[in-house]
């Protein structure tokens, strides 16, 4: 890995583990949070910046028509009634937005857990690549209203020289009734396949 290489993921990592942890955020902490270094505008209901190929490398525009709406909302009627529901229904939406960004983005058939192996290929993710997408997903999901139990958080990072665990960051949801943080990471999956979702304190003990 080369000192420019090492450089632009020393600064993409630091732009999460520098995101603030409080109980919760409004949207446009989180987007500051999460885009601001990278000079990427938060998503809307009609567009999104898709990150890949590491660190953000590689940037792919996302429009997002009626009918991408029409097919959240039908999966996330299936959350329904609980917050641990929703959190499936999520899982399921981050599911179908794998295969509609590999759409614009060529990622169709991506790895999970892309090491430095894989370096800026732009047909795979990294964990800035995915805590950025994946928080795309849940603020597109709140400004469309469909998440009732839960609110977007910034992403969170663990992992640092001194406690000898491996840099990697994900999105975040905050659980309204409890304040319990809820990870969700994409990083961790291959292509078509539902992020992986714990709480925020078990993700921060794991390897």
């Amino acid at each position: 890995m080369n000192s420019g290489t090492r450089a632009a993921l020393a600064l993409a990592f630091s732009l999460v583990a520098a995101a603030p942890a409080a109980a919760g955020q409004d949207a446009a902490a989180v987007a500051a949070a999460a885009y601001g270094e990278l000079s990427i505008s938060p998503p809307t209901p009609s567009f999104m910046t898709v990150c890949h190929g590491f660190g953000c490398q590689y940037r792919a525009e996302l429009g997002l028509t009626p009918a991408d709406h029409a097919t959240l909302k039908k999966l996330m009627a299936g959350g329904s009634g609980s917050a641990a529901k929703e959190r499936q229904a999520v899982a399921a939406a981050g599911a179908w937005f794998d295969k509609r960004i590999a759409q614009v983005a060529g990622t169709a058939g991506h790895v999970a857990r892309a090491n430095r192996e894989y370096m800026y290929d732009k047909r795979q993710f990294d964990c800035i690549d995915t805590s950025r997408n994946t928080t795309s997903l849940l603020l597109l999901l709140q400004e469309l209203g469909l998440l009732h139990y839960h609110t977007v958080d910034a992403p969170q990072a663990r992992g640092h020289i001194f406690d000898l665990k491996a840099p990697h960051a994900t999105a975040v949801l905050l659980e309204k009734e409890t304040g319990v943080k809820w990870s969700v990471d994409a990083w961790t999956r291959a292509y078509g396949q539902a992020p992986e979702i714990m709480t925020l304190d078990r993700w921060m003990e794991s390897d």
